[in-house]
């Protein structure tokens, strides 16, 4: 029985997450961190751990399927990779010493937030006018906000992809295409440092909640990220924010109501 609802968290937890990967460039510890801690008991830091490396391989290939369909800038996302990078080392550790119910506690209501905002102000930006910003200011901007989302994915583990790629489509000028692309590329790194950190500073994982949590979410991202290159803005707009919202509701609910 018991071997039966980790297989059915971890599925759901993997298709959350994979979703989330695949559209949106969600951080799969959005999803997957609550549902391990709640559903199945496991300790908070374990659990971001388990789901920092879930990100790793879904967040890959999504990048690779962006990349391919031209929705991928490498170039103007080295620069934030760097910085989210090193600060992902940081927050790890910072988590470390600080309290499990602190971060059991996170509020993950900026999922929600974000699903909402691209339903009612869906991001329409071309390519073109996204070219047309300064590389100087963008330069600027990436290391700043690297900074922050490094260390928030680092210390919770959750938070990056949707701090992320809400500054790629709003401050950054990106199309979304090319912003969930980037992000996810980014994400690639910024999650398999977190987990390594994490497994290094806290132990060895559950190896079958990590398995079952890595193969649903690569699944399911696969499938998201193809649909996805193929929609058109207008339409992906409103898949990823009826995504984005669903998995905040759940995510709040499964935080403050069970």
């Amino acid at each position: 029985m018991e071997l039966f609802l980790q297989i059915i968290v971890c599925f759901f937890a993997g298709m959350g997450a994979g979703l989330g990967t695949g559209f949106a460039g969600l951080s799969a510890a959005a999803v997957i961190s609550p549902l391990l801690i709640t559903c199945l008991g496991l300790e908070p830091y374990a659990a971001v751990g388990i789901a920092l490396a879930s990100d790793v391989l879904a967040s890959a290939v999504s990048a690779y399927t962006y990349h391919k369909n031209k929705n991928l800038d490498i170039k103007n996302g080295l620069i934030m990779m760097v910085t989210v990078l090193l600060f992902t080392v940081v927050g790890s550790y910072v988590a470390k010493l600080v309290p499990a119910q602190t971060m059991g506690g996170f509020s993950n209501f900026m999922t929600l937030f974000l699903g909402l905002k691209f339903l009612i102000k869906p991001v329409m930006t071309t390519k073109e006018k996204m070219n047309a910003v300064s590389a100087q200011k963008r330069a600027v901007q990436s290391v700043l906000c690297g900074m922050i989302i490094g260390f928030i994915c680092g210390f919770l583990g959750a938070g990056g992809g949707m701090m992320m790629l809400l500054i790629l489509t709003t401050v950054l000028g990106y199309e979304l295409k090319t912003a969930v692309g980037t992000s996810v590329f980014i994400m690639a790194f910024t999650a398999l440092t977190g987990s390594l950190s994490h497994f290094v500073l806290g132990g060895a994982p559950n190896w079958l909640l990590l398995v079952l949590c890595v193969v649903f979410t690569f699944l399911w991202a696969q499938i998201a990220a193809k649909f996805a290159n193929k929609a058109t803005p207008k339409t992906l707009n409103r898949i990823t924010g009826a995504v984005l919202t669903v998995l905040g509701l759940v995510i709040v609910g499964v935080n403050y109501l069970f």
